[in-house]
């Protein structure tokens, strides 16, 4: 299982309108021996590479339950939602050199890390 992207995932991700907000779903199962230590210190490096581009972690949390479905608890360890103002703020973040040492951590610390990009609805109230 790979924690990059491949060509066409890019692709895809790229070809959401350029002026909307892109919402990216992570979910985390972390490495045994270490790995949430070296995703928290990802997260905090990570923090200025965040700002530059102007995304925003809208949640994190962890502690999963399954309250409708299957099994006791899902697969993953943690959920983290970040807002990008756009597919190719995102795209410039994670293709900067200096953010790419910081992704180290994040690629030490999982053994499995789905990234889903998603688009908030408006709901009418």
């Amino acid at each position: 299982m790979s924690l990059e992207p491949t060509p066409e995932q890019i692709a895809a991700l790229m070809a959401r309108p350029a002026d909307t907000p892109v919402v990216m779903i992570n979910l985390l199962q972390f490495r045994p021996n270490g790995g949430l230590e070296s995703y928290l210190r990802y997260a905090q490096e990570v923090a200025p590479h965040l700002q530059r581009v102007g995304g925003t972690v809208r949640y994190a949390g962890a502690a999963p339950g399954v309250v409708i479905g299957e099994g006791e608890k899902p697969w993953w360890d943690a959920i983290i939602v970040v807002e990008y103002p756009s597919p190719a703020a995102l795209l410039d973040m994670v293709t900067n050199k200096d953010y790419l040492k910081v992704h180290e951590h994040r690629a030490a610390a999982l053994d499995r890390g789905d990234l889903i990009a998603t688009s908030a609805w408006t709901m009418a109230g």
